[in-house]
């Protein structure tokens, strides 16, 4: 376990707030082993064991950016870094989830306050899942709110949820009022859940999807994409932190990028504990005396360490701009989404140099090497860690051409 931060930023926040910073990430890292005991059994369940859910709601980590107000803990974005990298030492599903389900506190906070008081004024500790995938749904307005209709997918931990936070098109009967695209926060028995998942990697996430059929959603309980952009959002007057004014969707990488960090330094950590005590089945040489096995550890903790770097200085760096009420443009906004996806893309590679390095000692199920390697490239197949699109959309801005992502 190393490589972890545990100050937001020396000399920002006051004293009590790094200690608080310092307790929940070390609740996090407590965690390692007993996570790491079940990860076999979170692959089983295809979601988390109640257990596990448990020790994430008494650790009260499922509300470190959760207002103080409602009693969670409003740490700085980068603590969803931060704790999502010490959980995925232990298992990235685990740390997917609680990252997921974690960040929707914080983006609760900025909706009107009468959809903050119905989720938390009924269960502060309620979880809200969510599928931001926009094409998916379809709104339609209404007198005093919103008909939705649509079939989601990958609403990771989708069945420990009450609420959900489904994105959707809103349509207009007149095409010269353009796209707006909207968040709608619907409570479970207002849609379908569909038992869907059953894939190669993040297998414990219970990522399924959300059916909706002409749903009511009133108007406090949705907020369009646009009051998310950066600065006052419709929350704003009862959540003043300048957590809350930090834009969404150019910082959407960073909620999930810290699995991928935590995944990777796992699978370090592992193969150099293996390579201290292994021998070459063939010649009995001790890999740790290798050049090459010394070469792979390098090259895969550079690109480890690299990664922490961007992940961390990024969400600082936001987090300071917030708090002098600075609001990035189109090309700081896209540089955040490149930088997103290439610390990922690392993440991914180190894990990779590293299963092939391991041998045919990787292959073996009752290993964690081959779940970290499905993880790694299951996580970085979610589109925010698409370099491709990313840095395509950065070219374009850079080079003066519009923008092709609509949510920044």
């Amino acid at each position: 376990m190393t490589g972890i931060g545990l100050k937001p930023n020396a000399g920002s926040p006051s004293d009590t707030e790094d200690r608080a910073y310092a307790i929940m990430v070390t609740r996090a890292r407590a965690m390692i082993p007993r996570l790491r005991d079940r990860a076999s059994r979170t692959e089983e369940l295809r979601r988390l064991p109640p257990e596990t859910e448990r020790d994430l709601h008494e650790a009260g980590l499922f509300r470190i950016v959760q207002p103080k107000r409602v009693g969670g803990s409003e740490l700085d974005y980068v603590g969803l870094v931060d704790c999502a990298d010490a959980i995925g030492q232990a298992d990235a599903s685990v740390a997917w989830n609680f990252a997921n389900l974690s960040s929707h506190h914080w983006m609760l906070a900025m909706f009107d306050k009468r959809a903050q008081d119905l989720v938390w004024g009924r269960d502060p500790n309620a979880l809200i899942a969510s599928s931001f995938i926009f094409p998916a749904g379809r709104a339609r307005k209404v007198d005093g709110g919103y008909l939705l209709r649509g079939s989601w997918p990958f609403s990771s931990g989708v069945d420990s949820s009450e609420w959900n936070m489904l994105a959707s098109v809103v349509s207009s009967d007149d095409e010269a009022d353009g796209i707006e695209y909207r968040i709608f926060l619907l409570n479970k028995s207002d849609y379908r859940i569909k038992d869907t998942w059953n894939a190669t990697g993040l297998r414990g996430t219970g990522s399924n999807d959300v059916d909706v059929d002409d749903a009511f959603v009133a108007e406090p309980m949705t907020v369009a994409v646009n009051d998310l952009a950066g600065g006052p959002t419709p929350g704003s007057a009862v959540n003043p932190n300048a957590l809350y004014a930090l834009p969404v969707f150019s910082l959407f990488p960073y909620v999930l990028s810290g699995v991928a960090l935590g995944n990777a330094q796992a699978c370090l950590d592992d193969y150099v504990d293996l390579a201290r005590h292994r021998a070459s089945t063939y010649n009995r040489a001790k890999l740790g005396d290798l050049q090459t096995t010394q070469i792979k550890i390098a090259e895969a903790s550079s690109k480890i360490d690299a990664a922490r770097l961007i992940m961390r200085s990024t969400c600082i760096e936001a987090m300071a701009e917030a708090r002098r009420g600075y609001i990035p443009d189109i090309a700081a906004k896209t540089r955040a989404r490149r930088d997103g996806a290439y610390s990922v893309n690392l993440c991914t590679e180190a894990v990779s140099l590293l299963f092939a390095a391991s041998g045919a000692r990787g292959l073996y199920t009752s290993g964690a090497l081959q779940r970290q390697f499905r993880d790694a490239h299951a996580i970085n197949s979610h589109i925010a860690f698409n370099f491709d699109a990313a840095g395509t959309n950065y070219g374009r801005v850079a080079l003066g051409l519009p923008s092709e992502n609509l949510t920044l």
